[in-house]
């Protein structure tokens, strides 16, 4: 039997990924369905690690696999991201993270698409974000959020467009221990419209201390949990995109409610030097949200590491996008 042509393989580049993304509330919907999808649905290992020669670099292989609700197979989603982080290329003025998402037929196992995971990986963290912020904020009681974000760079920019869209007439006060990046990002957020008030901080402290939503967005480096316990507001929720960069131990050990996005991957990652003296965490997102836990009086802390499942929906939704504009280059089998 002659061997039947396969399709073209496509490749979305940084700037196909931009333009195929869909809206924000789409964005948290799809990221909804990936916290829902972990509880039961999936199939995704802890992130297999290298460590290259440069110290502190890595790279992490995210494979995933979510089954759909077709006997056949014909909804399930298949594919694997590999991402690559060297904190030294900073000072040579180079990216330090890059990241690439394969995805796969999972009925046949043909590559479907090669995709640039940078803006894929950044705007899937903040919709994940999205998620928890559009179910445990505190309440408003009538009055105007405060939300404080420490760290303006990528995860900062992506999270703008979430915190818009669910808290428009905020009050955002930034900070980042390069001023300048703290600058930009404020200017951004004033041209979006969205947000009441906006302000720089001197310290990470002066932004979070009274912010009923605190982000911590900060790149990874050699200390952790610099923050101290009392500079969260009593009521606030924490959301923390940066392990335990900023957040210690004490947040999440008195939380009334501590959330991660994989149980598996934040124990997996739980060592003496990363997540020290973190407790066992009370549930997964996708466990309370399908439980509909409400949020309880005093103060949230939902940390999330980031999962190649997500990845994977959303690369599968960016693809499905990409076909219909014929976005992306074709590449020949």
């Amino acid at each position: 039997m002659d061997a039947r042509p396969l399709p073209p393989l496509r490749a979305l580049s940084a700037a196909d990924v931009l333009a195929a993304l869909p809206p924000v509330g789409e964005r948290i919907a799809l990221a909804e369905r990936t916290m829902r999808a972990l509880v039961a649905d999936a199939e995704l290992p802890p992130k297999i690690g290298v460590h290259p020669r440069d110290p502190g670099s890595f790279g992490h292989a995210m494979p995933a696999l979510l089954r759909g609700a077709a006997p056949d197979g014909s909804e399930d989603l298949l594919g694997m991201k590999w991402v690559v982080g060297f904190p030294a290329n900073r000072t040579a003025g180079l990216p330090a993270i890059h990241g690439t998402l394969l995805l796969s037929d999972a009925r046949s196992g043909i590559p479907r698409a090669i995709i640039d995971a940078g803006p894929l990986t950044a705007h899937r963290t903040a919709a994940v974000s999205g998620v928890a912020l559009s179910r445990w904020a505190p309440p408003a009681d009538g009055r105007t959020l405060r939300i404080g974000i420490v760290g303006a760079g990528v995860q900062g920019w992506s999270h703008l467009p979430v915190l818009a869209h669910l808290f428009p007439g905020s009050l955002l006060a930034i900070h980042d221990a390069v001023p300048a990046a703290a600058d930009g990002l404020a200017i951004e957020a004033e041209r979006s419209g969205a947000f009441g008030a906006i302000a720089t901080t001197l310290t990470a402290e002066d932004a979070v201390g009274h912010a009923d939503l605190a982000l911590t967005l900060v790149a990874f480096g050699p200390k952790r949990q610099l923050l101290r316990a009392d500079a969260f507001a009593p009521g606030a929720t924490v959301i923390a995109v940066d392990y335990d960069m900023c957040v210690p131990a004490a947040v999440a050990q008195d939380a009334s409610l501590f959330l991660v996005d994989d149980r598996g991957q934040f124990l997996a990652n739980r060592t003496d030097l990363v997540f020290r003296g973190y407790p066992e965490p009370g549930a997964m997102i996708g466990e309370a949200v399908a439980a509909g836990t409400a949020r309880p009086p005093g103060r949230v802390l939902v940390t999330h590491l980031g999962v190649g499942l997500a990845d994977v929906v959303f690369g599968d939704a960016l693809l499905r996008t990409a076909e219909a504009r014929g976005l992306g280059t074709l590449l020949p089998r």
